[in-house]
């Protein structure tokens, strides 16, 4: 009579590699030995793969030793699911829950990213248009070989994550269906652990409890996000559609500007620290002290407060169209949506006012087709500013020069219009890794007089030590070019608005630090000044810690309120 079926034993539950160090122990002693201590290795391997995978922080000012000291109930889960089925389900829910793992470490990576330079998480439905400006950053600042390298090993390394996180956790299912009772009362003694660690709130780094669920909670965070990012457009959209000023003339809504030239100049990375961070407010304090009183020998006056920005690190199209048009413009989406509608900008209201409106735009070296929507009658850019020097790592030119043709090509002409210029000041822009020097206005020319100065792609990031050195020499260089610009070329005509785009990375902040950047408004005639008394800024171009702090997106429409007719 032939045998009857039945389950699998616990002996069909041994691993491949159990069963091969069994053969090798009776043929070949020597060999056994080795190939149990190597599947020990691995399984030592793949468990804290695993376990990286579900404790690391998803935020980057938190990784530090301390924060790898912790119990994650996921895995504690995962032994006793484990323990409770059959082999077939078990193969099956270790490999899914590890694939769906793995995707959670990607996610978790790009989160550590975006936090150490965006100082956000990474949205899942609105952040994927940002990673071409990430290639084009690396392009531009190291060259197309690797920007090329880049995206390959990102891609390779992703799929390869994941591929590794379902191996490993296929692996210790294995493992603990081999070993029941350990695994069981393991399960059991660190559920009890954690039980007792989540209800005293144990910490031993601040901010990321020893009692982790962050794997489930990155899940449930960025679901969240998901849906609020779905809706974000028909919120957006609420918005722009107010707008008291849209129906109002130009020449009414900047009659006190009447027959002013006037610049507005976004200035690199240039945010609160720079002004007050202890590393940098000493020399870049004395730059903005004496700057202040260079102008009002010069017959200047200056007030300057302080904006709260749409971004952090990077991003800068943000904050510009957020000033520009009133509106919190802190996504790609938003930006999108806007850059198609019929908002009223800054730009245009000065059209409207029969201005000549230009952009200066060195960094931009293809066409853009937003410019439609601001409203400029030329934009110059990195195609047809007629440069002809050295490229300084990510900025294609020096300020000066920037400011230098806008002089020569708009400002300069006899019997014009006024002139509304919009410019992106980018000597102060990552890596900081090339800095230009100034020279005479009249012998800045083509650019060629900065042969010798500049590093281009091949310059290679400043040190751990001496980046921020380099951050503080680039945000001096131009607020000195500035400066030095409205002394050379300002008259009563001129009035000078700039400010900062956003705070710079982390890495130059350090942790915490706000999103508040500098703005500053210079002009010969008084009465300009005079029409934003009521704003409580500071006099001079330094801001005072307690001047007030506006968003970003309530500049346009005060500055309406305050030149309006």
């Amino acid at each position: 009579m032939s045998r009857s079926r039945r389950g699998p034993s616990l002996e069909d539950e041994l691993t491949t590699e159990s069963r091969a160090e069994r053969v090798t122990d009776e043929n070949a002693p020597g060999g056994g030995r080795r190939r149990r201590v190597a599947a020990r290795a691995v399984s030592a391997a793949a468990f804290l793969f695993v376990l990286g995978a579900l404790i690391t922080p998803d935020e980057f000012a938190l990784l530090t030793p301390g924060a790898f000291v912790r119990i994650p109930i996921e895995g504690v889960l995962g032994v006793a699911l484990i323990l409770v089925l059959p082999a077939r389900g078990r193969r099956y829910a270790a490999g899914t829950a590890g694939a769906v793992l793995g995707v959670l470490l990607v996610l978790k990576v790009l989160d550590i990213g975006f936090d150490a330079v965006l100082v956000r998480p990474f949205d899942l439905v609105l952040d994927w248009p940002l990673l071409r400006p990430a290639v084009e950053f690396v392009d531009e600042s190291a060259g197309r070989a690797a920007a090329i390298i880049a995206v390959v090993l990102t891609i390779v390394l992703a799929a390869g994550v994941v591929a590794l996180t379902a191996l490993s956790a296929l692996r210790l299912s294995r493992v603990v269906a081999g070993h029941r009772g350990a695994a069981a009362r393991a399960a059991g003694v660190l559920g009890t652990i954690w039980v007792v660690c989540a209800v005293l709130g144990a910490q031993l780094v601040d901010g990321v409890p020893v009692a982790s669920r962050s794997a489930a909670g990155l899940a449930y965070d960025h679901a969240r996000q998901v849906r609020a990012s779905l809706n974000d457009r028909e919120e957006f959209a609420k918005a722009a559609a107010v707008d008291k000023f849209r129906d109002t003339p130009g020449d009414k809504l900047l009659a006190g500007l009447h027959g002013k030239d006037v610049v507005l100049a976004f200035v690199e990375s240039y945010g609160r620290s720079a002004v007050e961070s202890p590393q940098y407010a000493p020399q870049v304090g004395a730059v903005l002290d004496r700057g202040s009183e260079r102008l009002r020998e010069a017959g200047f006056s200056a007030r300057s407060g302080w904006l709260t920005s749409s971004t952090a690190g990077g991003g800068s199209w943000l904050a510009h169209a957020t000033l520009l048009s009133g509106l919190w413009v802190d996504n790609q989406q938003r930006y999108r949506t806007l850059v198609n509608s019929a908002r009223l900008t800054l730009n245009r209201a000065f059209r409207g006012a029969d201005a000549r409106t230009v952009a200066l735009m060195p960094a931009i070296t293809r066409a853009w087709p937003e410019a439609r929507f601001y409203g400029y009658d030329k934009v110059y850019d990195n195609r047809n500013l007629g440069y002809r020097g050295p490229r300084f790592s990510f900025a294609t030119m020096p300020d000066q020069y920037t400011l230098s043709t806008l002089q020569r090509t708009e400002l300069a002409k006899k019997d014009r219009p006024p002139v509304m210029a919009e410019t992106a000041l980018v000597s102060s822009h990552a890596p900081w890794a090339s800095i230009p020097r100034p020279v005479p206005w009249d012998e800045v020319g083509d650019g060629s007089v900065f042969d010798g100065m500049g590093k281009g792609y091949d310059a290679p990031w400043p040190a751990g030590g001496q980046i921020r050195t380099e951050y503080r020499k680039s945000i001096e260089y131009t607020l000195s070019t500035l400066v030095s610009y409205v002394e050379r070329y300002g008259d009563d005509r001129t009035v000078l608005v700039f400010l900062g785009d956003h705070q710079p990375a982390p890495l130059i902040t350090g942790p915490g630090a706000s999103r508040d950047v500098p703005i500053t408004i210079i002009a010969k005639d008084r009465a300009v000044l005079d029409k934003i008394s009521a704003w409580g800024w500071q006099d001079g171009l330094r801001p005072g810690k307690n001047t007030p702090v506006w968003p970003m997106s309530a500049f346009r429409d005060r500055f309406f309120t305050a030149f309006g007719g």
